[in-house]
């Protein structure tokens, strides 16, 4: 299946519409094709975030640096997911983010000038762009919740519910900062959850 056809099946599985032929060769003729090496960077800080991209192939994450060195992580994205800093991407303002692939990746990019003037009229992009919006604005809503109301144990099983592929997916330092413990208090975890 190609890199489109990907693109395609998921709009119209998020959407709930068919694409014609037409809308198809809208999206052929602005989305970027694009391939980034393992630690190779999508977006580093400082920078604006002139794309955003849909994951075809591969892993990729989002994190900050602070003062000390320690990085933290943010988000960790897989195929079928967007990759962007969206407030930089939509007010084309500096990053405060880096985000980096984690495996050899498949992308496929596009501006937010090209999205709102050719991809705004098709009815299954819109659609999508909706269903994408509210599962983004419910997962974030999670997330703060998680990160302010419940213990390290319970983050640990949030994540084992919601993203149990992010487990053989990510080494255990990087599970460790986006649920935001040590990797020792997570080691801990991780087995007294085996007993």
């Amino acid at each position: 299946m190609s890199n489109f056809e990907v693109f395609f099946d998921y709009i119209q599985n998020l959407s709930r519409k068919m694409l014609s032929a037409d809308d198809k060769q809208v999206f052929m003729a602005h989305l970027k094709p694009k391939k980034l090496l393992k630690r190779q960077y999508f977006l580093q800080e400082g920078d604006i975030c002139k794309y955003t991209g849909f994951i075809v192939k591969g892993a990729a994450k989002t994190f900050t640096v602070d003062e000390k060195g320690n990085e933290h992580i943010l988000k960790l994205s897989v195929e079928n997911w967007w990759l962007a800093d969206f407030e930089s991407y939509y007010h084309l303002t500096p990053s405060r983010y880096n985000i980096a692939a984690l495996e050899d990746m498949e992308i496929l990019q596009v501006t937010n000038a090209q999205v709102e003037e050719f991809f705004a009229p098709i009815p299954a992009f819109t659609a999508m762009q909706e269903v994408i919006k509210q599962n983004y604005a419910i997962a974030n809503q999670k997330r703060v919740h998680a990160a302010i109301s419940y213990t390290a144990e319970e983050r640990y099983e949030d994540l084992i519910n919601n993203y149990p592929h992010f487990l053989k997916r990510f080494p255990q330092n990087m599970i460790a900062s986006y649920l935001g413990i040590s990797p020792e208090t997570l080691s801990r975890i991780r087995k007294n959850t085996l007993k």
